[in-house]
C-alpha cells in the first residue's frame, strides 16, 4: 500500500489571514489618517522687534556713555595727615589728586585757600578725599570756654604714638614725695590732642598740647608741672 506524504506546513508561513491583517495594518499607517496636521504660518510682531532693537541699541549707547564719562576727570583735595575735630585744615595737610568725575561732591583743589579757614567737624584720616560735609566754619573745640595746655610728658606719662586729633584722659598721678592718702582721678575725661612734638627714637612725644575746659586748666598746669600727669588714649571717642 502506498502512502503519501504532505509537507508539513511551515509554522513561520504567515496565514492569508494575518497576511491580510498586516496588509491592513500597514496600509493603515501609509493611510491619509497618518499625514500630519498643517501647521499655521507664525504671527510676525514687528512691534516686539522694534522694541528688542531699541533695547539694543540703548544698552550700547549708556556703555558708550560710561566709558566716555570715566576718562573724564577732576581735581580734589586729599587729606595727607590727621586732623582730629575741632581743628583747623592747614594748607600743609591738603595735597591734589586727580579722580573720575562721580557726581559725588569733592571740594575742587582750587578751594583750598578757603578750606584753610574752616575746622575739621569729625576727625578725618589720611587718605580722604574732602567733601563740604567735613568742614565747619566755627570750632567747638577752640571756641569760649576751652584753653590750650601744654603738656611736658616722658616716656611711660604718653601712650606711644599718639597724634594730634586723638583723644585722651588726663590724669593726675601723685608723686612718691606727695601725700599718700592722695589717689590718681581724672582731670579731663575727654580732651582733645592738638598737636604732638619732640618724638624721640622711640616714638614716645614729649611734648603735647591738649584743649580742655578752662574750669580744670588750672589744676592741669600745676600737676604738669610737677610731672604728675599722665595720658591714657581714648581710641573709640573720634
Amino acid at each position: 500500500m502506498r502512502t503519501s506524504e504532505r509537507p508539513a506546513r511551515d509554522s513561520r508561513t504567515p496565514s492569508a489571514g494575518a497576511a491580510g491583517q498586516a496588509k491592513g495594518v500597514s496600509g493603515g499607517l501609509s493611510g491619509p489618517s497618518s499625514r500630519k496636521l498643517p501647521v499655521p504660518p507664525r504671527e510676525r510682531k514687528p512691534a516686539l522687534a522694534a522694541l528688542a532693537v531699541l533695547l539694543i541699541l540703548g544698552g550700547a549707547l549708556a556703555t558708550t556713555l560710561l566709558v566716555l564719562r570715566s576718562g573724564d576727570r577732576v581735581s580734589a583735595i586729599r587729606i595727607n595727615t590727621q586732623v582730629g575735630a575741632g581743628q583747623p585744615f592747614s594748607l600743609e595737610v591738603m595735597e591734589e589728586v586727580q579722580i573720575a568725575d562721580t557726581g559725588i561732591g569733592y571740594v575742587s583743589f582750587a578751594e583750598r585757600q578757603k578750606v584753610a579757614e574752616t575746622f575739621a567737624r569729625v576727625t578725618v584720616l589720611p587718605g580722604t578725599l574732602l567733601t563740604e560735609q567735613m568742614t565747619v566754619s566755627e570750632s567747638a573745640e577752640l571756641g569760649p570756654g576751652k584753653a590750650i595746655v601744654g603738656l611736658a610728658l616722658k616716656p611711660g606719662q604718653v601712650p606711644t604714638g599718639l597724634r594730634a586729633g586723638d583723644r585722651v584722659q588726663v590724669i593726675f598721678v601723685p608723686g612718691r614725695g606727695g601725700d599718700a592718702a592722695e589717689q590718681p582721678k581724672v582731670l579731663a575725661q575727654s580732651a582733645l590732642v592738638q598737636s604732638t612734638g619732640n618724638e624721640d627714637r622711640e616714638g614716645n612725644s614729649g611734648v603735647v598740647n591738649v584743649i580742655v575746659d578752662t574750669s580744670v586748666s588750672p589744676a592741669v598746669s600745676q600737676y604738669a608741672s610737677s610731672g604728675e600727669i599722665a595720658l591714657a588714649e581714648l581710641p573709640g571717642a573720634r
